[in-house]
């Protein structure tokens, strides 16, 4: 009896054993292992909420009362690929940071160029675009190219409030006394300004800059550009669970094609 007793015990510390090898083997391939879309820490569970302005064709813009564009399509295709559904929330461009950086939305996708200054608040994903900052005019304007905003003219010009295009020219032309910058929360309201004489020109983004000025008879973009720069995805600092996902997907897309794919989808080359 007591022979029994020692077998049922011995046999009952190896079920133990096994038990917890497997468990603990369990555990290191979930550690090693991509993270299940449904481990991802989202605003709401199952869904990519991304945060945009819609006011930046081709990237975003509405079409049929829908946001779409470049962004969309990319946020779409990695939302797709964590098994995620994308969700779009549209918002004035200076409270994209803050909605970010605040957990209200999961990502911003806006043709958010990286900067020094964003960069202390957010983290950024890998580049997937290439933007540059240009000026537009009206076609008998005095200024004929960007040495031109660094006279002594003192022009006016108009840019996005909270756009690379507003902080480039408050550091260059603002704080050095050489101009005045007036402030629009949307590019539709900074080209209005111009067309109606309330300022001298715009400083924007290029892809936007270009459908704006083919809908207003009358205005062009010098072919000097103020700024060359990147365009990435802005996440929170505190959720890097998130992050890595996000971009490890954006890479994969970008070396499969589908990125560029997208990019001539909507842009054709000057």
């Amino acid at each position: 009896m007591k022979k029994s007793l020692r077998i049922i015990a011995a046999l009952t510390v190896l079920v133990m054993v096994f038990a917890l090898v497997f468990a603990l083997s369990g555990c290191a391939q979930k550690q090693g292992g991509a993270a299940p879309a449904s481990s991802l820490q989202t605003v709401a569970a199952g869904k990519l909420t991304m945060g945009t302005n819609a006011e930046f064709p081709p990237y975003e813009f509405y079409d049929n009362g829908a946001v779409t564009g470049i962004d969309a399509e990319v946020a779409a295709a990695i939302a797709q690929k964590l098994g995620l559904e994308l969700v779009i929330e549209d918002m004035d461009f200076d409270s994209l940071i803050p909605a970010v950086s605040t957990g209200k939305v999961d990502v911003v996708l806006a043709g958010l160029t990286v900067t020094e200054e964003r960069q202390k608040t957010v983290n950024f994903s890998t580049s997937y675009a290439q933007g540059k900052q240009v000026i537009v005019v009206k076609d008998d304007s005095p200024i004929a190219s960007v040495d031109d905003l660094f006279g002594d003219a003192q022009y006016t010009i108009g840019v996005q409030l909270a756009t690379t295009g507003d902080l480039y020219t408050t550091w260059d032309i603002e704080d050095e006394g050489l101009g005045t910058i007036d402030r629009y929360n949307k590019y539709s309201d900074v080209i209005m300004a111009l067309v109606n004489g309330k300022i001298d020109c715009v400083v924007m983004d290029n892809e936007p800059a270009k459908v704006y000025v083919a809908k207003n008879p009358g205005l062009k973009i010098l072919e000097t550009e103020y700024v060359v720069e990147d365009y990435a995805i802005a996440l929170n600092k505190n959720n890097s669970g998130l992050y890595e996902a996000v971009n490890k997907a954006l890479e994969e897309l970008i070396a499969d094609g589908t990125i560029n794919t997208i990019l001539a989808k909507y842009i054709t080359a000057d």
